[in-house]
């Protein structure tokens, strides 16, 4: 089956759409990280269709996310504080960003 094809994958008529910034910044951060050489497609595959597998009701992209971390600490770009670090830093930059702003990191 197709990406496309996917009953998950948030789509409207005419296909797949995204529903929020992140969502295209995480598909971007995965196309990047395999341009870079980090992982192959057959390891996104997987790794992606084990996050959906474990939590069938996750929204897509969220799992998207889950499986671009899993991979990124996997291979070592990361380490899982510096992966910490980063998600607090995003979630109190979001909380101290005024609501219809975009999230910056320097707030917070």
């Amino acid at each position: 089956m197709k990406l496309a094809e996917s009953e998950r994958l948030p789509k409207d008529a005419d296909g797949p759409v995204f529903a929020e910034p992140w969502e295209a910044q995480a598909f971007a951060m995965a196309v990047k990280l395999n341009e870079a050489g980090v992982f192959d497609w057959s390891e996104w595959a997987e790794t992606l269709g084990a996050e959906l597998k474990a939590q069938p009701l996750r929204p897509y992209y969220e799992s998207w996310l889950a499986a671009l971390e899993r991979l990124v600490l996997a291979k070592g770009v990361l380490t899982e504080q510096e992966r910490l670090a980063r998600v607090d830093a995003w979630d109190r930059a979001a909380k101290a960003t005024p609501h219809g702003a975009p999230i910056e990191l320097n707030r917070g």
